[in-house]
């Protein structure tokens, strides 16, 4: 996805209360920058985050953390976030938001922050076999995750990229974690609580089938 540089996004997140500028600071101890101690729940690759807003909005019991490498697009997520909030006439005090190479989550994370749940929405599916441990769902970074989750944690993962949940299956079932619920078709069904973002509207609009998996260990 090509986003254009926009100039206004880097000040803007500096002066916004929610944004996390060095993530590394807080590693271990992301529960301090929330009003109230509560689950934590964490979205990598958030986009523009149409689905961290509407599900941060709607859930002031829990706490979010949003992370995604480009500051062009994490300004978009700001704002979003925003408006969220103000429609929903909820306080904006349960979201952070962050610039981070996913690939690096352990150096922004620990076991300590007790990480409850993990949402992956539409991640690059890495076609090409030389890049496939990019792929937030490889092997490498499942196991990383599995360390930051608390016992019985849980990861929620979406495609619409058939190779890339296939591959997804054998990539838990090789690092431990257990399928709780799996669905091929997720808009065949009605799956209580799923939140459509950009890229799920898009490609549902195209005909792709958005697959969805929920896996614990």
């Amino acid at each position: 996805m090509h986003i254009r540089p926009k100039p206004w996004a880097r000040p803007e997140l500096e002066s916004c209360g929610f944004f996390q500028a060095y993530p590394p600071d807080h590693r271990g101890q992301w529960q301090q920058l929330f009003k109230k101690k509560q689950p934590l729940h964490i979205e990598l690759g958030c986009g523009k985050g149409t689905f961290i807003s509407q599900l941060g909005s709607s859930h002031p019991d829990i706490n979010f953390l949003a992370i995604d490498l480009i500051d062009a697009v994490l300004g978009l997520t700001k704002r979003n976030i925003e408006t969220a909030y103000a429609n929903a006439e909820q306080p904006l005090d349960n979201v952070q938001i962050m610039s981070w190479d996913i690939e690096r989550i352990d150096s922004i994370l620990a076991p300590a922050d007790g990480v409850e749940r993990i949402y992956i929405n539409f991640c690059n599916p890495w076609p090409r076999r030389r890049y496939q441990k990019k792929r937030l769902t490889h092997n490498k970074q499942l196991l990383k995750y599995k360390n930051l989750l608390a016992k019985d944690g849980e990861i929620y993962f979406k495609t619409d990229n058939d190779a890339l949940f296939a591959d997804s299956l054998k990539y838990f079932e090789q690092t431990g974690f257990t399928i709780k619920t799996l669905i091929p078709d997720l808009h065949t069904l009605t799956y209580p609580g799923n939140i459509e973002t950009e890229h799920e509207k898009m490609y549902v609009e195209q005909g792709l089938k958005i697959k969805f998996l929920i896996a614990s260990w």
